[in-house]
């Protein structure tokens, strides 16, 4: 006999809808700010180069990466990664988006602590967000064959 938990769904449920909610709000945000264009033109990568040179940190090499909105500072190489729409769009999303991931770099300069805590978080984190889904899928099935003893 199957035997299904609905307790599983008020805890496992949640967190998913939320997650996926997150996700679409940051897309279609994007999405929306990428159609307005700087007013001088200047692209995700530029704004980024101008506040790493500001800020001292000519070390820091900038490259496009592929996906969307697969950006971010890797604080081991000293890269700032950029999608290719943040990289090359002049809108102010792109700028947006670049200029926060340069701002990491900022902090990993001053040797912000919180941002140590959050880099060695990153590799659990994002094998989080890749089995969560696979996970969840896996407890609905073994809440149906196990409660049936």
């Amino acid at each position: 006999m199957f035997y299904f938990d609905p307790a599983y769904f008020l805890f496992a449920l949640p967190p998913l809808l939320l997650g996926i909610w997150a996700q679409f709000r940051i897309k279609a945000a994007f999405k929306k700010y990428s159609r307005v264009a700087t007013q001088n033109g200047i692209t995700g990568a530029q704004a980024a180069m101008r506040i790493l040179q500001r800020g001292g940190l000519g070390n820091v090499n900038i490259e496009m990466t592929r996906g969307m909105l697969s950006d971010h500072y890797d604080p081991r190489h000293k890269v700032l990664r950029l999608s290719e729409q943040v990289y090359s769009l002049p809108s102010i999303a792109s700028v947006g988006v670049a200029a926060h991931e340069a701002g990491h770099a900022l902090q990993d300069k001053k040797d912000y602590f919180p941002l140590a805590i959050r880099s060695a978080m990153v590799p659990v984190v994002s094998l989080g967000s890749w089995l969560g889904p696979i996970l969840f899928m896996i407890g609905l099935f073994l809440s149906g064959t196990l409660g049936s003893s």
